[in-house]
């Protein structure tokens, strides 16, 4: 490097660093730069010092451009002090030259904080419900200057500094500022652009260099295989969804009709070159797909960032971040504007039970078990080879509690369907004896995720109103959606996987053997009321050598599409709202996979597009009949007719609701054509058939009713209607 002249070399200033806090500066050691560098007193008058890596020579300036001073080299490596002309603190900019030319910087340690003491005691607490405005990457104006305010939590760090394009990823460069009540570090680094990649370098206690790590508040990230945080501003949308949030905000979700399209976003379709779609294109062909569909949601398998494809999202390295997959995040934002315009709700997957243990990721975060449980055996999920967040730490309540109200103000989303809640709720899950630890009580259950479910639950629905919880919880844990007060863990509603595994176990089972396992459809409706149900029909079936839902069906072709048709008609006429994984609403053939886009051209085939029409047909009679959805999750809706001829495998019952019109739902899953079978009725007259799963236009043999029933009071007083029973089929009847 070209030394400067001698007589160019201004005089080093009064109250000047020692070599040896040069040298730590320099090596990135210093306990606090920010008592070193930018603007400091020196008796009546203030010095300057920066490093500038590469520069000669140094001028200080003030924001607005004008010459404050020129400092002194102190050392080759770009270290630079000296007095300027300045009356108090405040921001500086300076001028760097080298015999490549010249450039400016403006010097982050001249600047004061951004968070307050309010920040510090929320956050203490565990209470701060604005972290996603505090925490991460946010473009500000501060004290005169534009760039972004970088905030991250690594209480046991030695040192914590944000690198990325804007320093060379040089961590010396920008060290940030501990907080030392909360363990944040915290940095305004001015001319920062958006679009910017960074990562925090962080030094553990011990003096050791960490892995870069991303951001765990970042709200953008780079495309896999690329895994940094990158910078962003606010979302930019303009919101045209008043009416929809209204509505779903005036009503009692339980009594609304409820069918979602579950929807793995980079599989649903793709490009002709095998490309994934942007969400300007998926809201192209997707939306108007669903609204034609009949569909009321769509429920996102998870679309925060996460490296790894076959993880289908669920192991997610940025919680905060929708994956850069789809494109930009004001994408996701038009996408679910462009949904919600047509009356189309979103929903979205929610991973807050564990993390994978990718290196740029939250383990270890700062040398420690920061956001898992350093003991194994509450830290570790031995199924899924990830890390269990430890709920009982209130900085990672917080993150957590945070996050699903982020989801819900900033993308306006209509729900978070929160996966692995039985995982999180038993410390025994998946472990054998001793391989756990158990609660302050000696039980298995962890109250620590109790308590953050019902906060969660309560912070979500209480600032939101019309948004909806859904629980994946596989066992018999009580209240799952019951309210907080009534000693319950909040949800809206619950996944019903006794129902999936009864009735498909039932159906995979050739029908002359059905008689013998009639109670696996009728089991259900002992516990039916029980919780607010969702009927999935979800990716978990149709993935890990499943095979698809048409396939498990019993029988030859025929029967395979009639059983399933039959299916569909059982579960769209049973209490509880609908799920259905994409693909098995046209009977796709091969189990889904990840990689590819769905077999779109079955539905050249009869039987297949007979299939889509049929969920489409179900949709609309199950959104336009009240007596099928206003009290899917209430007793009184529901009255079995037949519940015991095991010999036929025939079911019958009414959904009923006040004011509306009774529907008989009757299925017969043999292949047997019956005539003349007789089913009790409520009321004498015309009954007219609103849906005959064995319709021709479905692909069926055409076997009905003629449109309508007549009910009739036989000698005993009994209501009675003769009717067709179709092979395998579902009749829906509407009292007329």
């Amino acid at each position: 490097m070209t030394s400067v002249p001698k007589d160019a070399t201004p005089a080093v200033p009064p109250a000047s660093l020692s070599t040896e806090e040069i040298a730590a500066i320099l090596a990135g050691t210093h306990a606090n730069p920010f008592a070193a560098l930018g603007v400091h007193p020196a008796g009546k008058e203030f010095v300057a010092r920066c490093f500038v890596p590469g520069a000669e020579t140094v001028t200080a300036e003030t924001l607005a451009g004008k010459e404050i001073g020129t400092l002194t080299r102190r050392d080759d490596a770009g270290f630079f002090e000296g007095v300027i002309a300045v009356k108090k603190i405040q921001p500086v900019r300076y001028r760097a030259r080298n015999d490549g030319g010249e450039w400016t910087i403006t010097d982050p340690y001249s600047f004061g904080p951004v968070l307050g003491p309010m920040d510090d005691y929320y956050i203490r607490e565990g209470s701060h419900l604005r972290l996603f405005d505090k925490m991460g990457a946010h473009p500000i104006r501060h004290d005169g200057a534009d760039g972004f305010h970088f905030a991250v939590w690594a209480p046991n760090a030695k040192r914590v500094s944000v690198v990325g394009d804007f320093n060379d990823w040089d961590g010396r460069r920008h060290v940030m500022r501990l907080r030392q009540d909360t363990g944040i570090w915290e940095i305004f680094v001015p001319d920062v652009q958006s679009g910017a990649i960074y990562k925090y370098e962080i030094v553990g206690k011990s003096g050791e260099l960490l892995p870069l790590k991303a951001d765990p508040f970042a709200r953008r990230s780079e495309l896999r295989p690329q895994n940094a945080s990158m910078t962003t501003g606010e979302i930019e949308q303009v919101w045209q969804d008043e009416a929809h949030r209204a509505h779903w905000a005036s009503v009692d979700a339980r009594r609304q009709p409820i069918s979602i399209y579950e929807v793995h976003a980079a599989s649903w379709q793709r490009r002709d070159n095998g490309d994934m779609l942007t969400w300007d294109e998926l809201a192209e062909r997707l939306i108007p797909y669903c609204i034609d569909m009949g569909f009321t949601h769509i429920e996102f398998l998870p679309i925060t960032e996460y490296p790894y494809d076959p993880s289908w999202g669920y192991q997610t390295t940025g919680l905060y971040a929708p994956t850069a997959r789809f494109g930009e995040p004001e994408g996701f934002a038009r996408f679910v504007n462009g949904a919600h315009k047509v009356g189309l709700g979103v929903i979205l997957d929610w991973v807050p039970a564990h993390f994978p243990t990718d290196a740029h990721g939250l383990r270890w975060f700062d040398g420690t078990a920061l956001y898992e449980h350093e003991d194994p055996r509450q830290g570790y999920h031995p199924d899924w080879n990830t890390a269990i967040y430890n709920f009982g730490r209130a900085e990672v309540f917080s993150y957590l509690v945070n996050n699903a109200l982020y989801w819900a103000e900033k993308f306006h989303l209509d729900g978070l369907r929160v996966d692995a809640v039985a995982s999180m709720l038993y410390l025994d899950y998946s472990r054998k004896h001793g391989e756990w630890v158990p609660n302050e009580y000696g039980g298995n259950e962890n109250l620590d995720t109790v308590r953050f479910l019902q906060t969660m639950n309560k912070q979500v629905y209480g600032s939101h109103p019309g948004i909806i919880t859904i629980a994946e919880e596989s066992t018999s844990w009580p209240k799952v959606s019951a309210p907080v007060h009534a000693g319950g863990l909040g949800f809206g509603f619950k996944w019903n996987m006794g129902f999936m595994h009864d009735t498909l176990q039932y159906l995979q089972r050739e029908p002359i053997h059905r008689k013998h396992h009639h109670n696996d459809l009728t089991f259900g409706l002992l516990y039916a009321f029980s919780e607010n149900f969702v009927l999935p029909l979800s990716h978990d079936e149709v993935v890990h050598g499943k095979g698809s839902l048409i396939a498990k069906m019993a029988g030859d072709d025929w029967q395979k599409f009639a059983n399933l048709r039959a299916y569909y008609g059982f579960m769209w006429g049973y209490p509880g709202k609908k799920l259905l994984f994409m693909g098995q609403e046209f009977a796709q053939w091969q189990e889904w996979a990840e990689d590819r886009s769905l077999d779109w051209n079955l539905l050249e085939y009869p039987l297949h597009e007979g299939m889509r029409r049929l969920v489409r047909d179900l949709n609309g009679t199950y959104r336009n009949k009240a007596a099928l959805h206003a009290r899917d999750c209430e007793g009184d809706g529901f009255e079995w007719l037949i519940a015991d001829d095991r010999e036929n495998s025939v079911f019958a019952w009414l959904r009923k609701a006040p004011g509306e019109k009774t529907i008989a739902v009757i299925s017969n899953f043999t292949p047997v054509y019956r005539e003349n079978y007789t089913i009790p009725l409520p009321v004498e007259g015309r009954w007219k058939e609103i849906l005959n799963s064995d319709a021709e236009i479905y692909g069926g043999s055409g076997k009905g009713n003629g449109g309508a029933v007549q009910a009739k009071k036989n000698s005993a007083g009994v209501i009675t209607a003769t009717i067709t029973l179709p092979p395998l089929a579902t009749l829906m009847l509407e009292q007329d």
